[in-house]
């Protein structure tokens, strides 16, 4: 696995190391030392999918207060997706900021997101399936979102949007709400 820094503080960019031959190739996706050495958390405790059919659809902006935080290893393993992060941990020094990533089946990049990030995509075509391993498991009375329209974040989504579910639509504007120390 190749680790790439990203703008985002303790962010990563993995890309895989593909070891091809006839048949195809082979590639880690995870690897507890390597992360470990990195100071990344890696006690997963949860995996997850997503299948989204349509274009457009934005999912997130998600996270779970404490001491509830995840961290997130995550990959899409069918289609395209824009996959966003926001740094919530009101000390670091990238704190309210957001960067974007081109996972794809095709590129196998993965991104992770440490605990203390809210975590969303788009899907930038149809029928995308996303798998993410989590460190904490959900729990329903600390999940957290942040509007994915909203002004003062101005993500660039690079496609309108087609659909996003009520609950998203539903967090309130950061402006309206103070936030959390994650």
């Amino acid at each position: 696995m190749i680790f790439l820094k990203t703008a985002l503080e303790d962010a990563h960019l993995i890309e895989p190391e593909r070891r091809r031959d006839d048949r195809g190739f082979f590639a880690r996706t995870m690897c507890l030392n390597e992360f470990a050495e990195r100071g990344m958390a890696c006690e997963f405790v949860q995996q997850n999918m997503s299948v989204t059919v349509k274009a457009g659809t934005i999912r997130g902006m998600h996270f779970q207060h404490p001491p509830y935080c995840e961290a997130k290893l995550v990959r899409c393993i069918r289609g395209k997706i824009l996959d966003v992060i926001v740094d919530l941990r009101p000390g670091s020094p990238t704190y309210m900021q957001w960067q974007g990533f081109l996972l794809s089946a095709d590129n196998g990049h993965q991104i992770y997101v440490p605990p203390g990030y809210a975590h969303g995509f788009q899907s930038l075509v149809d029928d995308v399936e996303v798998s993410y391993l989590v460190t904490a498991p959900y729990t329903p009375g600390a999940e957290g979102g942040l509007r994915c329209d909203d002004p003062h974040l101005a993500i660039d989504w690079p496609l309108p949007a087609t659909s996003i579910s009520d609950r998203d639509m539903a967090w309130p504007m950061i402006h309206a709400h103070a936030l959390p120390a994650l």
